[in-house]
């Protein structure tokens, strides 16, 4: 018996609650050899794709915008070679009733990048049906700080190189900082949580906001964290 990320996906879009699901497979599926071939030359890498659930996210309601977002993560998911690791989280409340679903996979001949990232692809493309029908929360803040602490104790960035890919549009709005005011900012990190991780992307910056000063603005903001924190890149794409 297969249970894939298309299991996850499909018990999400269908409505199912909690999903902590394992990529285990009896016999492995008939691959090229040299697809195995190719993907045994590829470094591990670690990836963390993260949704916003916050109402100020266009990912929840703008199905054009989050086939967009899902096609782009999809190209960083297929992208990774085997024994790579690829987590999935949605964020926005801090309480963990609102946000119950996650998904971890190590990639193998059973769990091919391909494969992965067509699943993947197809659950944040499917993010506004999930929110409108109720299957997925609107949640009403937006605690990133918060949800990255959790993952720099949860997961992290030892063992791998590692790369956060936040699909919001990085408007914080917690008891840290209310980016939605102009004069307001982010606090600087204890310490270095993510020293040693290779990137912190947000796909979707300023996105909904119709300003492009207010983009520029967040994008200096998350700069300056991002570094503070330890990531030796960030990138923070409005469009691309």
């Amino acid at each position: 018996m297969q249970i894939m990320l298309a299991l996850v996906t499909a018990a999400a879009l269908a409505g199912g609650g909690a999903l902590a699901v394992k990529a285990t497979v009896d016999s492995a599926p008939l691959v090229r050899i040299d697809y195995l071939s190719e993907q045994a030359q590829l470094a591990p890498k670690r990836l963390v794709i993260a949704l916003d659930l916050s109402k100020s996210n266009p990912l929840i309601d703008n199905p054009a915008f989050a086939r967009k977002v899902a096609a782009r993560i999809a190209g960083e998911v297929s992208a990774l070679g085997f024994a790579s690791e690829v987590h999935v989280r949605t964020f926005g409340n801090y309480d963990a009733t609102s946000n119950n679903f996650h998904y971890d996979a190590v990639l193998s001949v059973r769990s091919r990048p391909d494969a992965v990232a067509a699943e993947i692809e197809k659950l944040i493309a499917g993010t506004p049906m999930l929110v409108a029908s109720g299957k997925w929360r609107a949640q009403g803040r937006t605690n990133i700080l918060a949800f990255l602490d959790n993952v720099s104790q949860s997961i992290g960035c030892a063992g791998l190189p590692t790369t956060v890919i936040l699909a919001s549009d990085g408007i914080e709005d917690s008891e840290y900082a209310r980016l939605d005011h102009s004069e307001a900012h982010l606090p600087a990190p204890q310490g270095q949580p993510f020293a040693n991780c290779a990137e912190l992307q947000i796909l979707g910056l300023g996105e909904g906001t119709g300003s492009p000063s207010e983009t520029v603005r967040l994008r200096g903001e998350w700069t300056r964290w991002a570094r503070a924190a330890g990531f030796a890149q960030f990138q923070g794409l409005n469009d691309w």
